[in-house]
């Protein structure tokens, strides 16, 4: 089946991108007043002025607002959930992984639920954060279809350079408000994003009529679930969320609640650190005499006892849902790492925000022996990720950093993919003499 994202001839943006371009620079720098800003679509222009407001950062990434975990919950509790193959068969028809664009689908606030369609535009895509937990809120990454769409509770189109981050600029997207079908509730949004098909005349239709088409969805659904049983109501106890962070640091800190806004944080002891990283890597539970291998290198089993009860007790104050049980030793509630989560970001493709998440490495003092392995592992799994698929600019911004600077396998990479004449060029290939010599 032929894709409906063929590209149409003869469409372009209203103003040219270099215009675009110049006006936007010109915004940022705080010069409001040039005339140029004037030939920019009034969408886009107040649009520009509400990001700077809320100040968001031109070349920023968009915050990870959920984690694998907590993502995978939500989804399944989604009232859009029900109407994903939907979704699927209207904007991705054939081929879906090479379909020529990416259809996302997120909530109200903005976050991203569902990313898929072409594997190529989502591997690039993912570098700027276009991924399944992002927040593409208006608030949080300014001027894109998905954001201002909810923003404005109508479809939108953003054209290449009239996104406010400069990361966006290459991507074109239509996007349109999705709504609880009787109270015109905003339940989220679905977004195209791609070339300059992904905002043709036709795509916006197309984008509209599927909107429609799931809300319609939606509401025979539920007049078919009041038709065949009645109504039911459960209650759920909130679950607990915790993240021990361990990325840069030799003192872990314990969070409970969200990562925006914790409501209670402990910092542990370095040995405290170890049993609880032991213990969040191993969710099915570790014998006295292993954790004790992987944290004291020796079966010392006798050490670990009194270590546990006073790491009970601190646990206790912070999250007593967390208190390791015995026999064997584990969680009974799932302990998040960061260092998980940049995983989980590699996984997804989002290269650059799982390195900008990458604060350091494991514990990095720590001599455990299980540690040890958990920090070899993250590193690993992030040059390996980073080396296989990530973009140039992304390389660099490994190569500057603690772990890569002497990585001449990376710096060798980066020159194969620079521009020939980049002016980047001169600073990697001393970079390269200096190791090499």
């Amino acid at each position: 089946m032929t894709s409906a994202w063929s590209r149409q001839r003869g469409v372009s943006p209203e103003t040219s991108r270099l215009l675009i371009e110049r006006a936007h620079e010109e915004l940022v720098a705080g010069n409001r007043g040039d005339t140029r800003l004037a030939d920019v679509r009034p969408l886009v222009r107040d649009s520009w002025e509400r990001s700077l407001a809320s100040l968001v950062g031109a070349e920023g990434l968009p915050p990870m607002a959920l984690s694998r975990e907590e993502l995978e919950e939500y989804r399944r509790a989604h009232p859009l959930a029900t109407v994903m193959d939907m979704i699927r068969g209207l904007l991705l028809p054939g081929e879906t992984s090479e379909s020529g664009v990416v259809v996302a689908v997120g909530d109200a606030s903005g976050r991203l639920l569902w990313v898929e369609g072409d594997l190529d535009i989502r591997r690039r895509t993912g570098d700027m954060g276009f991924v399944e937990g992002a927040n593409w809120a208006e608030d949080a990454v300014g001027t894109a279809a998905p954001g201002t769409a909810l923003r404005l509770d109508r479809s939108v189109q953003i054209h290449g350079a009239e996104h406010y981050n400069r990361l966006v600029q290459p991507w074109s997207c239509t996007a349109a408000p999705l709504h609880d079908p009787e109270t015109r509730r905003l339940l989220g949004v679905i977004d195209v994003t791609g070339g300059a098909e992904a905002v043709t005349p036709q795509a916006q239709l197309l984008v509209d009529a599927a909107a429609r088409a799931i809300e319609s969805e939606l509401l025979v659904a539920r007049l078919r679930r009041r038709a065949e049983a009645p109504k039911r109501r459960a209650s759920r106890r909130a679950p607990v969320r915790a993240t021990l962070r361990v990325l840069g640091r030799d003192r872990a800190v314990l969070e409970t609640g969200g990562a925006s806004d914790p409501t209670a944080s402990v910092q542990l002891s370095a040995r405290h650190a170890e049993i609880l990283l032991m213990l969040a890597t191993h969710r099915a539970g570790l014998s006295a005499e292993r954790l004790g291998e992987l944290v004291y290198g020796d079966g010392a089993t006798e050490s670990l006892r009194p270590e546990m009860v006073r790491l009970r007790r601190v646990v206790e104050s912070v999250a007593p849902a967390l208190v390791p049980a015995s026999r064997p030793y584990r969680l009974i509630v799932d302990l998040d790492t960061d260092a998980q989560h940049v995983v989980s970001l590699l996984d997804r493709g989002a290269h650059r925000v799982a390195l900008a998440a990458y604060a350091g490495a494991v514990l990095p003092d720590s001599v455990a022996p299980g540690v040890e392995q958990v920090r070899a592992s993250v590193s690993a799994a992030l040059r390996e990720a980073l080396i296989e698929d990530a973009s140039v600019d992304v390389l660099l911004a490994y190569a500057d950093t603690d772990e890569a600077a002497d990585d001449a396998e990376v710096l060798r990479l980066c020159l194969e993919l620079l521009p020939a004449r980049s002016p980047k060029r001169a600073g990697v290939v001393a970079r390269l003499d200096r190791l090499t010599s």
